[in-house]
């Protein structure tokens, strides 16, 4: 039984060290029993802030620590092998391991363990690469580097569990004692949380200067390397069931479309339209439902990224965050049009992107119809989007940069609408695979 219980550590990222002397500054200390008393103990030291936290590391990191075991009597031991292991489960199957790293600590060749305390030091380095197996049937990306007709090297996946996910990615370390013919293997697991560092190219100069200087960001007329613009929707509706609509929306993100764990989406939002009470009614904050969709596939499909229809029981989205803009001064001298910008934080809790057999993490920005007292939409499908832009989720700081909010001073954001009644779910309703297909 491990000290440490770590199983639902992965919910959010825990506090740790990134650089510097000493980043594994924390021991963190797992046993197994036998009638009550330990006799097996692992000793693994991690960037977690604190011993009661699950191991944590960054790629390319060393996984060091000892193994001990105390022995009341001299007693024939087969071997002492100890593992770091990495696995994807889907619900209803077998794990299939991606990464088997380890080290024979002892074997029945030094003879029998004696009586007393015995202590094997180890040392891993998790690799920013992996080879996943069982591939069989999987449409691949092109980049995909193809090993053979059974194994695909790819990024090493980060940790994923979650509560009620359809599939999960474990990380961990064991202690396997093997006893010889007719006695059981005794085995010490421990949970450990991994994190790959992804890092996006750097934004425009222009927007890098208003970080560094705290100037507002210039928009697309005058910077536009630092924006994609996308091309605009128009979509109708009725004011207060009376009088028939048309308008035109554009939205304009940052570049490049990858952003950090924890900073801002920068957003500017154009509206315009010929009937001046349907820009007065739409352009304000809380009409706008911008939402960062997470989507999870599985399947033998999971890497390709054009695909139209997926199967209902291998994919599931649900919402990461939701914009909030605030009114801008740009076009305000315009009549027929209205200029809001705004931002989506990407929160901390948040998982970043990956790519992996029969498992993917993607991240959209979806623009919902808008919804206000008074505006109903017309001509447009239930849960589905006025636009969507594909975007990436990353985990490391671009060195130098420090991207800011730029929500007005003493700005509350709004609290986040319901993304189910957005997209059109029954409470639960997107819950619907969780017994089915697995990784198939």
């Amino acid at each position: 039984m491990a000290d440490d219980k770590a199983a639902d550590d992965n919910k959010e990222l825990p506090a740790y060290s990134r650089a510097g002397p000493g980043p594994y500054r924390t021991e963190h200390k797992f046993t197994l029993e036998n009638k009550g008393k330990p006799w097996l103990f692992l000793f693994i030291k991690s960037r977690a802030a604190t011993p009661a936290a699950a191991p944590f590391f960054l790629e390319n990191d060393v996984v060091a620590g000892r193994v001990e075991l105390e022995a009341d009597k001299s007693e024939a031991i087969k071997s002492i092998t100890v593992t770091i292991q990495g696995g994807a489960t889907a619900v209803g199957q077998e794990e299939q391991v991606f990464l088997d790293l380890n080290e024979v600590l002892w074997s029945d060749k030094a003879g029998k363990i004696t009586k007393g305390k015995h202590s094997w030091p180890f040392s891993f380095t998790l690799p920013s690469k992996v080879d996943s197996p069982d591939v069989k049937g999987i449409t691949l990306p092109p980049e995909s580097k193809i090993k053979n007709a059974k194994l695909i090297t790819v990024d090493a996946p980060p940790s994923f569990s979650e509560r009620g996910s359809p599939a999960y990615i474990d990380y961990k370390a064991l202690v396997n004692v093997k006893r010889g013919a007719f006695k059981p293997n005794q085995l010490l697991s421990a949970n450990m949380n991994y994190l790959p560092l992804r890092q996006a190219e750097p934004p425009s100069a222009l927007r890098q200067l208003a970080y560094k200087e705290g100037t507002d960001l210039i928009g697309p007329d005058g910077d536009p390397a630092g924006w994609k613009v996308l091309p605009p929707v128009k979509f109708k509706g009725r004011l207060f069931d009376a009088v028939d609509v048309e308008l035109e929306c554009t939205l304009a993100v940052a570049t490049p479309l990858a952003f950090t764990i924890g900073s801002p989406i920068p957003l500017i939002l154009t509206l315009k339209s010929e009937n001046q009470q349907a820009l007065d009614t739409l352009a304000v904050p809380n009409a706008v439902k911008l939402y960062l969709v997470r989507s999870i596939a599985m399947g033998s499909d999971a890497m390709q990224d054009d695909i139209v229809d997926r199967r209902s029981n291998s994919f599931f989205e649900s919402n990461g965050g939701q914009a909030y803009f605030w009114p801008s001064n740009e076009g305000a001298q315009e009549p027929g049009k209205r200029v809001l910008r705004g931002e989506l934080e990407v929160k901390r809790q948040t998982k970043p992107s990956f790519l992996f057999p029969r498992l993917t993490i993607r991240y959209t920005l979806d623009l919902k119809p808008f919804a206000i007292t008074g505006f109903t939409s017309v001509g447009i499908e239930a849960g589905k989007s006025l636009l969507s832009e594909p975007v990436k989720i990353t985990t490391k700081q671009i060195p130098g940069i420090a991207p800011r909010s730029y929500a007005p001073p003493g700005y509350e954001k709004p609290p986040e609408s319901d993304f189910n009644s957005a997209v059109g779910y029954l409470e639960n309703g997107n819950q619907r695979f969780y017994h089915h297909g697995g990784f198939a």
